[in-house]
């Protein structure tokens, strides 16, 4: 059974920094390409970044270029992403993801205060 518990969210102000982290369990972690989502209130959910499974990252969303990083641990089956710099238009619910087969895990709330 595929498990993705996320962690690290919280609330923190403008210019602070958070590290996410992704448990994943039921899959063999390693071998698969893994995403960040996130869903800001009133907006639909968008793709942030992925990470291929050999380590390749891509950033979706031009405003995170330069202050996101998604990385992985594949000895922890540990998905991450540092966000530096942060600002409130980067509130939203971040979801960790496997993007084939899709699965998702249950989000951690982000709130950047002003």
């Amino acid at each position: 059974q595929v498990q993705l518990v996320e962690s690290g969210g919280g609330l923190v102000q403008a210019g602070g920094s958070l590290r996410l982290s992704c448990a994943a369990s039921g899959f063999t972690f390693s071998t698969y390409d893994m995403a960040w989502h996130r869903q800001a209130p009133g907006k639909e959910r968008e793709l942030v970044a992925t990470i291929t499974s050999g380590g390749v990252t891509t950033i979706f969303v031009d405003s995170v270029k330069g202050r996101f990083i998604i990385s992985r641990d594949n000895a922890k089956n540990t998905l991450y992403l540092q966000m530096n710099s942060l600002k409130p238009e980067d509130t939203a619910i971040y979801y960790c993801g496997r993007l084939w087969p899709a699965s998702w895990g249950q989000g951690t709330q982000v709130t950047i205060s002003s």
